[in-house]
Parts: structure tokens; C-alpha cells; sequence
């Protein structure tokens, strides 16, 4: 199992949480909230007006998220639907929680308590440099006021 932080469409109430809950494509189970210890810019960018945390750390905000214990299936599933490696890059960061859900063994619930553990993030270093230049944003929602409606892939 690992554990993923996601900050985008994959969060609940976004356009791709199906996938999430689908667990045809694996297993992943909501653990809590958290957002980035260090700070990031969270652009929306493309004609699709994708979310994508640009890996410059220290530039941006600390972004929120949803951090999930996910099975292998659940990983290699996310990787293909994220276009790891080329799209976006799987690293680990340090995630701050904000609120625990989490159940299990003693390391899990030791983590939780000192408020932060290291997840997976998809976040990228393959971007245009005009997007450093976007509006940051410190949490995602694909209908905010923004204005920038995300286009699913199945209309794309």
C-alpha cells in the first residue's frame, strides 16, 4: 500500500473522483486532508484547464489535498491516467495534516499525530514556461471562481 496526496479532478466532489471509488481500478481509501508542507504553485493551465502543481518548491502556496492509502492496481492505474513519467512525475512530499480519518496501525496513527508524513504527489517539471507566470491557487475546484471549467477526457 502507499500513500497518494491528491489535489486536483481526483478529489471528492471533482469531475474524475469516479475513479477513485472504482474499484475495478483498485483500491483507494480516504484518509484525510492535508496540504503541501512546502509551497507550490497550483496552476490551471491548457485547453483543457487541467490542475497542475509545477515542482518549484518554495514558490506558490502550500496546496490542498486529500491524502488516500492506495493498493498496487490503484498506483499503476494512477500513473497511466496522470501520464507518469512524461505528463506528470510521481515524487514523494511532505504533507501537512490538517484532519486525520485514517484508521490502522501504530506508525499510521504516530504519523497523523505529528502532522506530517510523506505521500505520493503527482505534481510536474515538463510544463511551458508561460505557466509559471498563471494565477497560483492554493486548492482546486473545478466549478471555482476561476472560471476555468475542466473538460473531461470523454469530451476531449
Amino acid at each position: 500500500m502507499a500513500r497518494v496526496f491528491v489535489y486536483g479532478t481526483l478529489k471528492k466532489g471533482q469531475p474524475n473522483y469516479k475513479h477513485m471509488i472504482n474499484t475495478a481500478k483498485g483500491l483507494a481509501k480516504f484518509q484525510g486532508r492535508g496540504r503541501t508542507v512546502e509551497k507550490y504553485p497550483l496552476v490551471i493551465a491548457g485547453k483543457y484547464n487541467i490542475p497542475y502543481m509545477l515542482n518549484i518548491p518554495g514558490k506558490g502556496h502550500h496546496v490542498a489535498g486529500e491524502i488516500y492509502l492506495v493498493d498496487d492496481q490503484m498506483l499503476q492505474f494512477l500513473d497511466e491516467f496522470e501520464g507518469c513519467p512524461d505528463m506528470y512525475q510521481r515524487t514523494l512530499m511532505r504533507i501537512e495534516v490538517v484532519e486525520w480519518e485514517g484508521k490502522g496501525g501504530t506508525s499510521e496513527a504516530r504519523a497523523a499525530a505529528e502532522g506530517v508524513m510523506e505521500c505520493f504527489v503527482y505534481s510536474t517539471t515538463t510544463y511551458p514556461p508561460e505557466w509559471v507566470s498563471l494565477p497560483y491557487h492554493d486548492s482546486y475546484d473545478s466549478s471555482g471562481k476561476h472560471g476555468l471549467a475542466y473538460v473531461l477526457r470523454e469530451s476531449r
